[in-house]
């Protein structure tokens, strides 16, 4: 619980303070002093601390009222330490000490008496093991750099204190400026989602910070996170993240095709999509992002390229136009406006290369030729120095543009030896600079091309819910059997495939007549069928069939078959995996073996709506193929949305349903049919 004692403390005391900067106990107090913190600054330690803006108190019994504390002794000193300040009226604690859960079982149990702790005196508690916090009123950290704090700075929360400093260090350098920093650690009451909370209800649009920035290790309460993180978002801030640790649970022993693929990684992914969060995956990424987001907005995705230097305009556009953006030619007569005035030999069709000997007069005439021009959303300027000139002229001239131009400059200054101070000194006018143009692109097009919010927008499809709980309640834990996957299926609203189980020649011969040829045998029992044989297609004949039931009834745990009327069209894939507190991840793509063989899969979270489905769907590399090319036919889209959805939907209804795998759907520009499927229960 985020309070007022943290956020705003009248006064600080930091147990285990030291004389010492070397320490966190003394560097703590040094970043305190020298970030003017108004409020009393109170060193706790039995030994002397004479440091001026501190004052010394040997024990925590001799401690006036305070409300905030900074902890840095052994871990388990800090119970008795946290113990006696509650007692005393703190209400705020952040723990820098380490030794807790992460240093196994007793450290755990720390953890579980710290909490109970602070939880019983309604108090707040940043850590353990972190690095601490910064807001306007202290800079609470034993860390440097200490940033210069900016109002509408990005708002970082890392799980890492490490991390953090690691991501303040390499922004200085592009210029990205920062306002309230959080270091949870092992986030023993006050998690992330704490904090994003505290964020969504204090949120002041054009007074808050817009750009907050995570690098998280756990998210405990996917619900409450994807909660206020999307409500943020439709406030008008803008999020990235890095998710780590993805890799460890990225493979398990699945029984069904989702299970195989629904990896971590995609989880989270699906999470961020949903709540409209820019995914990424370094440091470098969540930097460059963050950078775009703090120059003037870009309302499309045509840029211009101003440069002197061809190659780095060629990479710009190649990273560009690969990942969604374009970077469009200028139409011939307004290109003749622009190259009378540019040396001869320069090109205006877009990249617009002025040459190395272009000047700082031509540059801005470029500038204002793309700010007039309606085609042009936005403009980079790429911009080096063989180290032949001084280019200040030049960079003045972009800081004049930046300040009066209504569309977005992206600067590309390369030079950071041979035009060092300059680049420093147009940093300082407030600006932001892009070392690389590829980072630069990557980073244009993933925080244009950002997710939309979809939380919260449910849509469940119509379906007769009271047959689908009569089915789960009558049924027990593990796998349904196909009678069953059938009914829930077709209760669900699902086009399903007609078909009859048969245990014997009897019944085969009784189905036989009447259902049409060409027929399909699948086995019953087996949960890979084709792995073993189990699946035999196009039988145009009594006698075939006879011989391949006999075949299949041979096969190791085969209980019987399916015999199926045969529906022609291309195969499609949809699977749903329980994910315990994040709900259901929902799988779609191409069906078949090429689930596995491609791995070509979208995924999203339950409830999905059609829209949202319908982006899924049209992400897939598969999608000419289910929208039909070269005369061939495609696959029915919209009753393919709508099976998803209804799959989504269905999940969503039945939470006791951990597994479901459809694979394949058979489309065709009528239908979308299941033909095989399975469903497993937890209960």
């Amino acid at each position: 619980m985020i309070n007022s004692a943290l956020q705003n403390p009248a006064s600080i005391a930091v147990i285990g303070a030291s004389e010492n900067t070397g320490k966190p106990g003394g560097k703590v107090l040094l970043n305190l002093i020298k970030g003017n913190f108004k409020g009393n600054i109170f060193a706790v330690n039995p030994k002397p601390v004479n440091i001026r803006g501190a004052i010394h108190v040997p024990d925590i019994s001799g401690l006036p009222h305070t409300d905030l504390a900074i902890i840095s002794i052994p871990a388990k000193s800090c119970i008795e330490a946290v113990e006696k300040l509650s007692e005393r009226g703190t209400k705020a604690f952040i723990i820098f000490s380490a030794g807790f859960s992460e240093a196994g079982n007793e450290g755990r149990e720390l953890e579980i008496k710290l909490r109970e702790i602070i939880d019983s005196y309604n108090s707040c508690l940043i850590g353990p093991n972190c690095i601490g916090m910064v807001n306007q009123n202290f800079k609470g950290v034993f860390t440097t750099p200490l940033h210069e704090y900016d109002p509408m700075g990005c708002e970082l929360i890392s799980s890492s204190g490490a991390t953090a400093v690691f991501i303040i260090e390499a922004a200085q350098s592009t210029g990205l400026k920062f306002s309230n920093i959080y270091s949870i650690g092992n986030a023993v009451q006050t998690g992330a989602e704490d904090i994003l909370e505290f964020m969504d209800e204090t949120y002041e649009h054009g007074k808050s910070p817009r750009v907050k920035l995570l690098y998280l290790e756990q998210i405990k309460h996917p619900v409450k996170f994807i909660k206020h993180t999307s409500s943020l978002i439709r406030k008008g801030c803008y999020i990235a993240a890095i998710k780590s640790g993805y890799s460890e649970s990225g493979s398990r022993a699945a029984s069904s095709h989702t299970g195989a693929m629904a990896t971590s990684d995609s989880l989270i992914r699906a999470l961020f999509k949903k709540a409209g969060i820019v995914y990424c995956s370094s440091r470098e990424e969540l930097i460059s992002v963050a950078c775009i987001w703090q120059n003037k907005e870009l309302k499309g995705n045509n840029i211009a390229i101003i440069t002197h230097a061809g190659g780095s305009a060629v990479m710009l556009t190649d990273t560009l136009t690969s990942l969604g953006m374009n970077v469009p030619q200028i139409p011939t007569d307004s290109g003749r406006e622009l190259l009378p005035l540019l040396h001869p030999g320069s090109s205006v069709n877009n990249p617009i290369d002025f040459l190395a000997t272009g000047t700082a007069e031509q540059l801005g005439i470029i500038i204002d030729f793309c700010e007039k021009l309606k085609l042009i959303d936005g403009m980079v300027v790429v911009f080096g120095s063989a180290g032949l000139f001084n280019v200040q002229s030049a960079y003045d001239k972009l800081d004049e543009k930046m300040k009066t131009c209504e569309k977005p400059i992206y600067t590309v200054l390369p030079s950071l030896v041979n035009a060092r101070e300059e680049i420093d000194n147009f940093i300082s006018k407030g600006h932001i600079n892009f070392s690389d143009e590829v980072v630069l692109g990557k980073a244009l097009a993933h925080s244009y091309l950002k997710p939309k919010p979809t939380y919260g927008l449910t849509e469940i499809a119509d379906m007769d819910i009271t047959t689908i709980r009569e089915v789960i309640s009558e049924a027990d834990t593990g796998y349904l059997s196909t009678s069953q996957v059938r009914q829930i299926l077709q209760s669900a609203g699902l086009d399903v495939v007609n078909q009859r189980e048969c245990f014997s020649l009897n019944d085969l011969t009784e189905t036989a007549k009447s259902m049409s040829f060409p027929l399909a045998l699948k086995v019953i029992g087996p949960i890979h069928k084709t792995d073993v044989g189990g699946v035999s297609l196009n039988i145009n004949s009594d006698e075939i069939l006879q011989s391949e039931f006999e075949r299949m009834m041979k096969i190791k745990g085969v209980k019987g078959v399916l015999v199926q009327e045969t529906i022609y069209g291309k195969e499609l894939y949809c699977g749903a995996m329980k994910e315990n507190k994040y709900g259901h991840l929902i799988l779609c793509g191409l069906g078949g073996i090429f689930v596995e063989v491609i791995n070509d899969i979208a995924y999203g979270l339950a409830p999905l709506n059609k829209d949202e489905t319908s982006t899924m769907i049209k992400s897939l590399k598969g999608y000419p193929i289910i929208k039909g090319f070269r005369n061939r036919n495609g696959v029915n889209e919209d009753k393919f949305i709508d099976a998803v959805v209804r799959i989504s939907s269905l999940v969503y209804v039945a939470p006791e349903i951990t597994e479901l795998d459809v694979n394949p759907f058979i489309g065709n520009p009528d239908r979308v049919v299941s033909v095989d499927a399975r469903i497993k229960l937890a209960k």
